[in-house]
């Protein structure tokens, strides 16, 4: 029978148990037991007078107990008074302050809940009324004080029930502004450490906040004036002095005073676990500055806050080691004085053991301890019942001993119930605890067949809560085995909850817990399952976006399967905005078209119902920086001014630099120049500015992502007109003619000519000759010619800028030449060496550099092949030319052609042109190599034989002296045979080899000699046999005795099994041919395909030309049958078969194989075969 489990979370199931591990015994209420109380109305209650009084007490106990309350020390007798009810079943009461004083019911209550067993009681509940009383009437008298003095408005609100909260407005209900200067103290008083002409107003107005009634009381409006006698007139000074002020004298600098507390020591009482405030405020002009120190140690970081300006020193949940002296130090630039404080810390009572209930067997020993303290150390007293136990029965089994109760011995009818009461000067704890005598068998509270999940690696917690008396003792079983569970990796709890330490799998699994006393036994089985961790395998990212991107956080998980996960995206720690643009999916969160606003944290949380993990990652979103604003130029000096702006926003991305521009509205109006750039960490610039300019500036920003939009231009800047200070640039002299000098420079531009009427004075004269200067002033022009020059002569130019405020600076000189003409003069002693068939070397005389009349840039070798030396060989007239830059007198002629004659003048070039050529010259080149024969080819194709025929070498390169042939076999593997050499008469164009192998390739070599040697070589290839369309490569296997035998054998083999399967026929019988003979109605239709016997590839250092007669590979399939005894499985692929010309069949075994490859070649195509599956047939 299936059990019903009941599962508990993780976290349900730890605070359950560590709940078993702290409280007090709990009896099962189907037992008999004495009172217990389980809810009672604060120590300290204060009511509301506008509705009922609820006084609680509720108490649980077998038999249920009955209530009875007490009034200040008296019994309460509530069926006398009709607007007092108490609760069916309940101690609490109600009061009914309807048409009645909520104060008549004021007083010290105490509830008490007795049955058969015992009597529990109540704290004593001091019933108070909250009071908000009115303020008095008063007038306020408008308050005129001299600037600088110190000043305090007080507002000394009714004392009110609990004390009200102090605030201070205006006439318009907003919180006057505090600082340093101006603030409120503890006490609600406003203090001023010295008054401004600006604190004058009319509406100082304190305000009361009652917290328990919600109301607020304001004080009569303050008026408050701040005169300054400087600057008031000796009659009105007169009249002012007759004013009740609050401090004489002028408003002159002032060391600081302590107004609270006051003197230079005090001293301060808290109780333990209350807030320390510690209040320090001065007066002084300056504004005093208040630090705080203790003199015995730090502050508690994580319970001290400084506040109010410095002010107020406030340490939360005050302990013992808080007490010592504090250091209050009030400063300003006149004196630094000290305040010590000394802080004391008394203690209420409070609970160092509470006595616990005790459930004993008779004749069990027991104790109740009651252990308190406190500052000054508390009283123990012991209660029985509600009477003081030496007022109560005496009881020879019970011992008292100051804070512990002893019990020896206990009797059955002995329960009762037992209260301690600490107390001190400072306050009171009471406690009950009841001593219970019963005899009962054990049981089991937990619930039978309970499943705890656990994560793997974390403390597992198995319950068994049990009750019985004697207690009874708790063991753990698990599954099937016999022996308990103690040491490592269990730990037993005295409450009998099992624990593990670290969880793992093999931990799983059923335990029983047994419980058992003297009196019996009791048992329960629960379950541990182990779970596999929530783990982020792969976690968010931290991104950086622009403005309208998408971005995307990935979170990947892996969790136990039997788990249901639940993923959640939080933004900042908060929930992701209600946005479409948030895209949450499986493992991954998509925001698109991000904004500003999307920047922030983004944590992935992946919870199941056991544990969870998280992980975060910041998004930011950068832009390009907004324009910088508020432009402004100052520092103005005739060639400089400072400009200075404020940066925009960067959006996230730091600024780099920033770009200042310009635009010139004398001179290119609307058109930015880029004048500077500043570092991103400047809002500055100084700038260098050029005279005779309108300037107007902008500034743009750039960070990462760009630049920003640019700021709204400056003024504009006027920079007065001057001289030049600069000349234009790129000056340079040259001749355009024979006779002239063309100088030319490059324009200056309005921003450089600093002022108008901007010209040239252009200055010339001839180099190491002149002493003074030709000059002519030109207008705004970018050159200038001069005429009537001696032909390549050199000058000196310079040229100069002017405007209507004077002159440029001295101009740098440049050196340029007058133009140049045609060199005069020819090359003289040219001569010629030949080197070899293709090189020769020219020599000559370089010409006198006056003839050049120019820049000499070098000469040219015209050259042209007049004919070959050969007879056969055409006229060539092609002339070439060759350039020897520079003052060369040789060079070399490459790439001539062997056993030729060439013709060749030299000349002289400047920029100008060419000078007249030399004579010309002759020269021959030798023999060389041949050229390669014009073709190769076979012509004739036989069994053994093969005819060749060629032509000779267009290039004969001299006297041709004959030919080699050179020819060498390759067979089906494509190795290469042994080469064969053939001499050959230069008068020959054709030879026929015989005696060559049939059905045999051969590679051919062919070239032609000359006496300097040999040319290159020409290839082809043949094949002894051909047919009528291409060569065929077929390799004669049917004339081999080995083949001829292997038919012979496959023949009587298919016959024998033909005599067979005709004798099974005639039994009944069916054979597979038979069959598939029937399905195919026509065989003859059924072609087979060629064998492709060609020769695969082979590789040759000479040649890499492919093999003629090599063809593609046939991909085609014949579709057999499924007979075994088919005779396609003995053709191979497609069963080819072939007859050779000798009538010999052709074909290779290959088993049941349905495909075959053949080598590839060139795609050339055989004729079909001309037998088919028929014919095969025929053949068997």
């Amino acid at each position: 029978m299936e059990r019903a489990r009941t599962r508990v979370g993780a976290a349900v199931f730890l605070m359950l148990i560590l709940g078993r591990l702290g409280n007090a015994l709990e009896v099962p209420l189907d037992l008999p037991q004495p009172p217990t109380i389980t809810q009672q109305s604060p120590k300290d209650y204060i009511i509301d007078p506008r509705e009922n009084i609820v006084i609680h007490c509720e108490a649980k106990g077998k038999p249920h107990p009955s209530f009875s309350w007490t009034r200040n020390g008296t019994h309460f007798d509530i069926d006398h008074d009709p607007k007092v009810t108490m609760r069916p079943h309940s101690g609490t009461l109600v009061v009914d302050i309807s048409g009645e004083k909520a104060e008549t019911y004021e007083g010290i209550y105490q509830c008490t809940a007795r049955n058969e067993h015992g009597a529990a009681v109540s704290n004593n509940i001091v019933i108070r009324q909250s009071r908000s009383p009115l303020w008095s009437k008063e007038r306020n008298e408008p308050i005129r004080v001299q600037e600088g003095v110190s000043l305090v408005l007080q507002c000394r609100p009714p004392a009110g029930l609990p004390p009200p909260i102090i605030f201070w407005m205006d006439f318009n209900f907003q919180r006057l502004p505090q600082s340093s200067r101006v603030f409120q103290a503890l006490n609600g008083d406003l203090y001023f450490s010295n008054v401004l002409k600006k604190d004058s107003r009319n509406d100082y107005i304190c305000y009361a906040r009652f917290p328990h009634t919600q109301t607020i009381q304001q004080k009569q409006p303050i008026t408050l004036s701040v005169l300054n006698l400087d600057a008031i007139n000796e009659t009105v000074a007169a009249l002012f002095n007759e004013t009740d002020f609050f401090s004489d004298g002028s408003a002159e600098e002032r060391k600081p005073t302590f107004l609270i507390p006051s003197g230079s020591s005090s001293s301060k009482m808290v109780l333990r676990g209350q807030v320390l405030e510690l209040e320090c405020i001065t007066e002084g002009l300056p504004t005093p500055e208040v630090s705080w120190s203790k003199l015995s140690g730090e502050f508690p970081d994580n319970r001290t806050s400084i506040l109010h300006f410095q002010k107020l020193l406030r340490i939360v949940n005050v302990s013992e080691a808080d007490a010592g002296e504090y250091h209050c130090t009030a400063h300003n630039r006149l004196a630094s004085v000290l305040h010590t404080i000394r802080v004391t810390v008394k203690a209420a009572p409070y609970w160092i053991s509470t006595p616990r209930n005790l459930v004993l067997a008779p004749r069990e020993k027991g104790l109740l301890i009651c252990r308190a303290s406190g500052t000054p150390k508390p009283t123990i007293t012991w209660a029985m019942n509600g009477i003081p136990i030496e007022n109560s029965p005496e009881d020879p089994n019970r011992k008292v001993e100051g804070d512990t109760i002893i019990f020896e011995e206990v009797q059955t009818g002995s329960s009762a119930v037992y209260q301690c009461n600490a107390s001190n000067e400072y306050g009171y704890l009471l406690s009950n605890a009841f001593i219970n005598v019963l005899s009962e068998t054990p049981r089991v509270l937990t619930p039978a067949n309970m499943v705890y999940q656990v994560i793997r690696n974390n403390h597992a917690f198995l319950d068994c809560s049990s009750f019985g008396s004697p207690i009874p003792k708790i063991t753990w079983f698990k599954d099937s085995q016999s022996s308990t569970l103690e040491g490592d990796p269990y730990l037993l709890h005295e409450n009998g909850t099992l624990e593990i330490y670290v969880a793992q799998a093999l931990n799983s699994g059923q335990y029983t817990c047994v419980a058992r006393n003297t009196l019996g036994i009791a048992e329960n089985h629960v379950y541990l399952e182990v779970k596999e961790p929530t783990r982020i395998l792969k976690q968010p990212e931290y991104k950086v976006s622009q403005r309208n991107r998408n971005v995307v956080f990935e979170c990947k998980v892996k969790h136990d399967p039997t788990l249901i996960p639940t993923m959640t995206w939080l933004k900042d720690n908060g929930e992701l905005p209600d946005d479409e643009r948030f895209l949450v999916d499986s493992d991954s969160l998509t925001i698109t078209d991000v904004t500003e606003n999307d920047a922030g944290t983004y944590t992935c949380i992946m919870n199941t119902t056991l544990d969870q993990d998280s992980a975060s990652a910041e998004l930011t979103v950068v832009e390009q920086p907004d324009p910088p604003t508020d432009l402004e130029l100052t520092d103005l000096k005739p060639k400089s001014v400072q400009l200075t702006w404020i940066p925009g926003d960067e959006h996230n991305s730091p600024i780099h630099k920033f770009v200042i521009q310009y635009t010139d509205s004398l001179h290119q109006h609307g058109h930015w120049h880029n004048l500077t750039d500043v570092p991103g960490s400047k809002t500055t610039a100084f700038l260098k500015l050029s005279p005779y300019v309108h300037y107007t500036f902008r500034v743009l920003a750039l960070n990462a992502v760009g630049l920003s939009n640019p700021s709204k231009p400056s003024h504009m800047y006027k920079t007065n007109p001057a001289a030049p200070d600069e000349n234009p640039s790129g000056v340079e002299g040259f001749g355009t003619e024979h006779d002239n000098l063309m100088i030319l420079w490059k324009p200056m531009s309005g921003l450089q000519a600093n002022g108008p009427g901007l010209q040239y004075k252009v200055m010339w004269r001839q180099k190491d000759v002149d002493k003074d200067w030709t000059s002519v002033t030109v207008a705004n022009v970018s050159k200038f010619m001069v005429s009537g020059m001696p032909t390549f002569t050199p000058y000196e130019v310079k040229v100069q800028a002017i405007n209507d405020y004077g002159i440029g600076p001295e101009p740098a000189v440049v050196t340029g030449h007058s133009g140049e003409d045609l060199p005069l003069q020819a090359p003289d002693s040219v001569q010629v060496l030949v080197l070899n068939s293709t090189l020769a070397e020219v020599h000559w005389e370089p010409v006198p550099p006056k003839t050049v009349r120019g820049l000499l840039k070098g000469y040219k070798v015209y050259y042209w092949r007049e004919r070959s030396l050969h007879k056969h060989n055409p006229h060539h007239v092609k002339q070439q030319v060759l350039t020897f830059s520079g003052n060369k007198s040789h060079g070399m002629l490459p790439g001539l052609q062997p056993y030729s004659l060439y013709l060749f003048n030299v000349r002289v070039y400047n920029s100008k042109g060419e000078g007249p050529a030399s004579s010309t010259l002759q020269f021959e080149t030798p023999e060389g190599v041949p050229g390669r024969p014009s073709f190769l080819r076979i012509t004739n194709s036989n069994l053994d034989s093969l005819t060749l025929e060629w032509g000779p070498p267009n290039d004969h390169n001299g006297h041709l002296t004959g030919y080699t042939l050179k020819y060498q076999p390759v067979n089906s593997s494509n190795e290469l045979g042994p080469m064969e050499e053939l001499a050959l008469p230069a008068n020959k164009t054709s030879v026929t080899l015989p005696n060559l192998k049939y059905s045999t390739r051969y590679k051919f070599y062919f070239n032609a000699k000359t006496g300097q040697g040999a040319g290159p070589v020409i290839t082809e290839e043949a094949v002894t046999i051909m047919d009528e369309a291409v060569p065929s490569r077929q390799v004669d296997i049917a004339t081999q005795g080995w083949f001829i035998g292997l038919m012979c054998a496959i023949a009587l083999l298919i016959l024998i099994l033909l005599i067979i399967c005709f004798i099974k026929r005639n039994k009944g019988g069916k054979y597979p041919v038979k069959e598939k003979e029937d399905a195919h109605t026509d065989p003859e239709f059924q072609p087979m395909k060629e064998d492709d016997c060609t020769f695969g590839e082979y590789s040759d250092t000479e040649d890499h030309k492919p093999l003629k007669g090599s063809r593609t590979p046939s991909y085609r399939t014949v579709h057999r049958d499924n007979s075994d005894d088919s005779l396609v499985d003995y053709g191979g692929d497609g069963g080819d078969g072939q007859f050779n010309e000798d009538g010999s069949f052709i074909g290779q075994y290959s088993g049941n194989s349905s495909t075959r490859e053949t080598a590839v070649g060139h795609e050339h195509s055989e004729a079909p075969s001309p037998v088919n599956t028929t014919a095969m047939n025929s053949f068997v």
